[in-house]
């Protein structure tokens, strides 16, 4: 067994057998009590998954932040957290360390990586000005921080004031580390005199970005599996002199993947807690999900580690504190425990608000200029289980866009299929003007289109892959909306389809629920072996959900934004009617009576 400062079971026995058998002090009293060891203290605040939240906005709705719990959002709210603690603990030693996903996710962070890029610019990204201003210690690599290219991520690396890390993203030609793989900060315990401690973070980044940005990183860097890499750097951490060890990781702690088993674990962080020697806390993100603490026992070592995930979007602050005492030089972790602070409680800080104000400014400019008007109210609401205008804008404009491209080619006879996913249930187009950030609501991804052929199985296939997101409801048996579909299957992982007309069985067992899929406009069941092009987003069509048959050549990919061509074409045409767009063609049934 290893306790947190590296000494052996045998060491640890070996000291106190020695303190046992050594002879009392000339002079001390018999009764003396043993004098208690001194302790010290070190905190550790963490964030995860802020994904380019630093205000408490909401660009969509062009208001302050709130949902049905009143969270907050930002890196403004979590500093003034931060410096509450900072300030408490004037004198002792913290340090603040994120988890991922930074600089994806809003509107404020899509315009400094496509409008007004840093890379070509040379501005500072929101970003990096709001976390400088916070001080950060350490960030790692989130998946998400590979969606906008190597250069725009270098340039962003480059403009913090504080180290990136990801030990597992390798160069694919050399197999040596792309980036930073950890660091070790020596930090003060206290006053004038006090012991200096070395905390070392290891920074883990998602196995998945090999397939959710392909295009990106193909060819140029390679995902390494998180339990395995912690497992060569962890001990190298120790060798080099560090006395606790904490892993910043961007991996969940479910032990599941959205993929197949062709990459390593999306979500291992109490597998490495449970598998690798030596570590005393992981700071994970990812999921989303807010864990205040939570002990996994060392299966080697039987020491207890700790782990928290603080939330999304700066809603929660992972607090972490440890006790330690220090002989003969070896630091020991006696006690430690994790809470989440909601920033809910606090004001935002007016530094990074200060640091931020032109950037969030101009971003309410952009996404409040008005692309359309629309004819009628169009709303998401119901696009998870019933056909909807507003879903059928999309997989319109993508059917377009394919069509003219591959118009006189090769793939020009074949019919023309669109997926789309009802990424929002919030997203509404109201009748009249329809702004930027309404589109940027319903389309919340930065996905580009491609399009591949499909034969008609494989479009059978995918389909039944896809209606797995509903639960199984027999005829007869009351339908609420709310639970209609399985929790553990995300909204983004179900897919529309248009270009075929589709019953889906809900009261049947998933993998026989297609039980219509006919030529549009047709009674013209869809044949095995024909083929079709069908239009499809990046994530999806790299792998994005493990949907069959999709993972191949694309035969149209202009590296296009899909919410830049909806905004496109909602501008092109001036109105957005539904007459020009949406066709009936999928519903769901119970043994062929329709749900709704």
């Amino acid at each position: 067994m290893t306790s947190s400062s590296g000494a052996s079971r045998r060491q640890v026995l070996a000291v106190a057998a020695a303190a046992a058998t050594a002879p009392l002090l000339a002079g001390a009293p018999a009764e003396a009590k043993p004098k208690q060891p001194k302790t010290w203290d070190l905190t550790i605040l963490g964030t995860s998954d802020t994904h380019g939240n630093v205000y408490n906005w909401d660009y969509y709705k062009d208001a302050e932040f709130d949902d049905s719990k009143h969270n907050d959002v930002g890196v403004a709210k979590l500093a003034t957290l931060v410096n509450q603690i900072r300030a408490e603990r004037k004198g002792r030693a913290t340090l603040v360390l994120d988890a991922g996903d930074t600089i994806q996710g809003t509107p404020l962070a899509t315009y400094y990586a496509k409008q007004e890029p840093i890379t070509s610019t040379g501005e500072t990204h929101p970003m990096a000005r709001a976390m400088n201003i916070l001080k950060y210690d350490a960030v790692t690599l989130g998946n998400h921080e590979f969606n906008y290219g190597l250069p725009l991520l270098a340039t962003w690396i480059e403009q913090l004031g504080f180290p990136a890390l990801a030990a597992n993203a390798l160069n694919a030609k050399t197999g040596k580390p792309a980036f930073l793989p950890y660091v070790i900060k020596e930090v003060k315990l206290g006053g004038h005199g006090a012991p200096k401690l070395r905390v070392g973070i290891l920074g883990l980044t998602n196995p998945g970005v090999a397939i959710w940005d392909k295009g990106n990183v193909e060819g140029r860097l390679v995902f390494a599996d998180m339990v395995a890499t912690a497992a060569k750097w962890v001990p190298e951490m120790r060798r080099r002199g560090a006395d606790l060890v904490v892993i910043s990781a961007h991996g969940g702690d479910s032990g599941t993947s959205s993929y197949g088993p062709e990459l390593p674990n999306e979500n291992p962080t109490a597998l490495i807690a449970e598998q690798v020697p030596g570590i005393d806390a992981i700071l994970f993100g990812h999921a989303h999900n807010e864990v205040p603490e939570k002990f996994v026992t060392n299966l080697t070592t039987g020491e207890r580690v700790l782990t928290s995930e603080p939330s999304k979007w700066g809603q929660r602050l992972t607090r972490m504190d440890f006790t330690l005492t220090r002989e003969k030089g070896r630091w020991t972790v006696t006690a430690k425990s994790a809470t989440t602070l909601n920033t809910n409680t606090v004001v935002e800080d007016p530094a990074v608000l200060a640091a931020v104000r032109g950037q969030h400014t101009k971003t309410v400019e952009y996404v409040n200029r008005v692309v359309a008007q629309s004819s009628v109210e169009l709303s998401a609401a119901e696009s998870r289980y019933k056909d909807t205008p507003i879903l059928d804008f999309i997989n319109h404009v993508q059917t377009e866009v394919v069509t003219e491209a591959l118009a006189g080619g090769e793939y020009a006879g074949l019919p023309v299929l669109s997926i789309a996913a009802p990424f929002s249930r919030t997203a509404v187009f109201p009748q009249g003007d329809v702004r930027i950030r309404d589109v940027a609501g319903l389309y919340v991804y930065d996905n580009t289109l491609e399009a591949v052929v499909l034969t008609g199985a494989e479009v059978k296939a995918y389909l039944e892959y896809s209606a797995k997101y509903f639960v199984t409801l027999p005829a007869g048996a009351p339908v609420n909306p709310e639970t209609i579909s399985d929790p553990a299957v995300p909204d983004y992982n179900y897919d529309v389809f248009s270009g075929v007309d589709i019953d889906i069985d809900i009261a049947k067992p998933v993998g026989q629920r297609i039980t219509r899929l006919v030529l549009a406009g047709t009674d013209t069941p869809v044949a095995a072996d024909a083929r079709f092009v069908v239009a499809v987003n990046n994530y999806r069509r790299s792998g994005g959900g493990n949907f069959p048959g999709i993972v191949k050549t694309q035969v149209y990919n202009a590296q296009q934004e899909i919410r830049q061509l909806l905004i496109d074409w909602a501008q092109a045409k001036g109105v957005i009617d539904p007459a020009d767009f949406f066709v009936p063609n999928w519903k769901l049934v119970r043994d062929g009576v329709p749900v709704f």
